[in-house]
């Protein structure tokens, strides 16, 4: 298992409104990014508890049907974790999170594979098991063992559904990115962890913490990669959009796509711009479809 790439963080269920019933559907942005890194054609590893339950079974499907590896996940009889969508009258979203007790949030030392050991070529992690205590804590001693051997990818992902305490969100986020080599996080995400703080100066603030890259994402305006001394932006490409679940998570696994075959220290100038250029026709090959449905290598190029 030499030199896979590993994905740490939630599959879960959402329950979204569907006339008087929900539909139960298989989301999660770290099991998002597992997929479309699977579909570009990686060897994969996705990290997590998954449920015996029927809900974790249909995870677990889609997992399999992508060609997600699954050796280092732990199952269990606990729930799967679930978060039910409710629609106001203009379409917009909010969720209610059922976390504590599932399988889902179950990380301990004594199940995750060690990094020494087995070497992974890299771990992408973020969403809710970076905030939600007590996972998160488990999660960072063991990606410090794991940044030792093998570039960190975070990325936050922010849900302030179920953290609405800002400054102890805040606290969270750049723990992890002090220990990471490239983060990837929306504006929203920015403008919500610093509401009026000039995203230019927040992205050259985590560089000093330690990234090399930070990958900002503006949804139709594009992408911009920031290193230090050097900026770097593309456009969105013009799509008809389907909705957007997925395409954040896209991106990620574009990323890692890059570090893996080239490394992060070419990831810089023309090269950094190319990478930005095709994680933006991965983003909207993904909006085009109802779902996080990520292109395959083939459906980029």
């Amino acid at each position: 298992m030499i030199g896979q790439a590993w994905v740490c963080g939630e599959v879960l269920i959402d329950l979204i409104p569907d006339g008087l019933e929900r539909k139960a559907v298989v989301g999660g942005g770290p099991a998002n990014t597992a997929k479309a890194l699977a579909k570009l054609g990686i060897d994969t590893q996705f990290i997590d508890g998954i449920s015996t339950d029927k809900y974790g079974q249909m995870a677990l499907k889609q997992l399999h049907k992508d060609g997600v590896l699954l050796d280092f996940v732990k199952f269990s009889d606990k729930p799967t974790c679930l978060a039910i969508v409710s629609l106001n009258d203009q379409g917009g979203a909010s969720y209610e999170f059922v976390i504590e007790g599932t399988a889902t949030f179950d990380f301990s030392a004594f199940w995750l594979p060690d990094p020494v050991a087995v070497k992974p070529s890299l771990l992408h992690i973020g969403t809710l098991v970076t905030a939600i205590e007590p996972a998160a804590s488990v999660l960072f001693e063991w990606a410090k063992q794991v940044a030792g051997v093998a570039p960190l990818v975070f990325d936050p992902n922010i849900r302030p559904a179920v953290m609405s305490d800002r400054a102890e969100y805040v606290k969270q986020v750049e723990r992890w990115v002090s220990i990471s080599s490239s983060v990837k996080v929306s504006d929203d995400d920015i403008y919500w962890l610093y509401p009026g703080v000039k995203l230019d100066q927040v992205a050259n603030k985590w560089l000093s913490m330690g990234p090399e890259l930070v990958v900002v994402t503006f949804g139709d305006k594009g992408l911009t990669g920031y290193r230090k001394n050097e900026k770097v932006a593309v456009d969105a490409k013009k799509v008809v959009v389907a909705d957007t679940v997925g395409a954040g998570d896209t991106v990620g696994a574009i990323l890692v796509e890059a570090i893996i075959e080239d490394g992060l220290d070419k990831l810089t100038g023309d090269r950094l711009a190319v990478m930005l250029d095709r994680a933006a026709k991965a983003a909207a090959i993904t909006v085009s479809r109802t779902g996080a449905l990520p292109p395959s290598k083939a459906e980029i190029k």
